[in-house]
């Protein structure tokens, strides 16, 4: 009896544990992601990938600038020419990935991010650099740049239910900021490795780091030639009917048994109008309705992006470096642990968004972290700067989730 009564006990030990486990994986949406199609885990591997090299170059490329013997007054405004012109070409390609097919542009953006890493791991030239980090893909920020983003969120938008959507984009993001982590902290320790032997000028090793990046961009290409058409835009509905209703004109007139009036029915066809074609446009159609919350959305994007503009991810590298000294291998721990802070809060706000709302999520989890932003630059002693940096990457991503999921929502309804 008493052996029984403990086998009863651990029994039910064992159930409530697996309900618990159930329940966190259900919450933080794993299911969600496991049970996706093919084409949205590759999307999310290509993120991971991309951020992966992002992270790398981001830690290292104010410092190679600055081994280049460029000021710091030129690195700043390569920085602002860089992010310049991503803007204008990203959104150009962007636009027209529907018309031109988004897997097309996704393996573009992907042969012009290989193309910028070869370009920096061979050439010392200034505006060289900053033609190849416009015209190519180079990461300032360390955040996502080029048209990659905006293709993939409305693709996976596209593939997933609304009801999961949020969770999908969760871990789309999580992904991400996991790929940014281990670029980090792989580039720190492989930059340091071959600077401590004394072999190596600072130069040569951020030039292996470049390399690696263009190695990336080649992993990248691959993965989107994996994409199936199903990631393509979906047909509209009415240039759909059209096709058919000329289908069924010809479909009746080959059934007609009586030859006089199938010879009637041919020259009426050719005497009636066809029925207009829908030209195949490669400007994106955007409904009247999901227009003005775009447009309301584009404005609040942009006036976050104009602040964090202030603060990339590689000013804040530079910064460390140069004020407390801590080397290359060192800041890549430091960056990849916020990074996996950040990834392990997205899932978070997933949960977070499904009890507050949406809008409250991005609201009350962005101001806290600028508040710990500013601070970063304030205190003496490099562990109190450290504290600001990791209690800001707590919250530091955990509004980019929400917003996508909103904002595809709104468009998709």
């Amino acid at each position: 009896m008493f052996a029984q009564g403990v086998l009863l006990r651990v029994y039910s030990m064992a159930s409530r544990a697996k309900s618990f486990l159930f329940n966190v994986a259900e919450e933080l949406g794993v299911f969600s992601i496991a049970q996706s199609s093919r084409d949205t885990k590759l999307l999310c591997l290509q993120r991971f990938t991309r951020l992966f090299a992002y992270g790398a170059s981001t830690l290292i490329l104010a410092l190679y600038l600055s081994s280049l013997g460029t000021s710091d007054a030129r690195i700043g405004l390569f920085m602002t020419l860089t992010l310049l012109g991503d803007v204008v070409i990203s959104f150009l390609l962007t636009l027209v990935a529907d018309g031109l097919g988004r897997r097309r542009i996704l393996i573009l953006g992907a042969a012009l991010m290989s193309a910028s890493g070869v370009v920096f791991a061979l050439s010392g030239n200034y505006w060289v650099l900053v033609a190849a980090s416009i015209f190519g893909v180079i990461s300032p920020s360390g955040n996502e740049i080029g048209p990659f983003r905006a293709i993939e969120e409305s693709t996976l938008a596209q593939l997933t239910a609304k009801e999961i959507r949020s969770d999908i984009f969760a871990w789309y993001t999580l992904l991400g900021n996991a790929g940014t982590a281990c670029g980090s902290v792989a580039c720190g320790w492989i930059v340091q490795a071959h600077l401590r032997g004394g072999e190596w000028s600072e130069t040569s090793a951020y030039r292996i780091i470049f390399g690696i990046y263009a190695i990336l961009g080649i992993v990248k290409l691959l993965l989107a030639l994996m994409l199936s058409d199903k990631c393509e835009p979906e047909q509209p509905k009415q240039e759909y009917d059209e096709v058919h209703q000329m289908d069924d004109v010809e479909f009746e007139g080959l059934l007609s048994d009586d030859e006089d009036s199938q010879e009637q029915h041919v020259r009426s066809k050719a005497r009636a109008p066809l029925p207009e074609m829908k030209r195949k446009s490669i400007w994106p159609a955007i409904s009247p309705a999901s227009r003005s919350i775009l447009i309301k959305l584009c404005l609040l994007f942009a006036v976050d992006s104009l602040a964090s503009g202030l603060v990339p991810l590689s000013w804040i590298t530079y910064f460390f470096n140069r004020k407390f000294k801590i080397p290359e291998g060192q800041l890549g721990t430091l960056f990849f642990a916020t990074n996996i802070i950040s990834s392990i809060s997205n899932l978070a706000a997933s949960s977070l968004a499904k009890r507050i709302g949406l809008i409250k999520t991005m609201v009350f989890t962005h101001l806290p972290s600028a508040i710990f932003l500013a601070l970063i630059p304030l205190p003496s002693h490099a562990w109190l700067s450290m504290t600001f940096l990791i209690l800001r990457s707590c919250m530091q991503n955990m509004d980019q989730a929400p917003p996508s999921s909103l904002s595809f929502r709104r468009s998709l309804t």
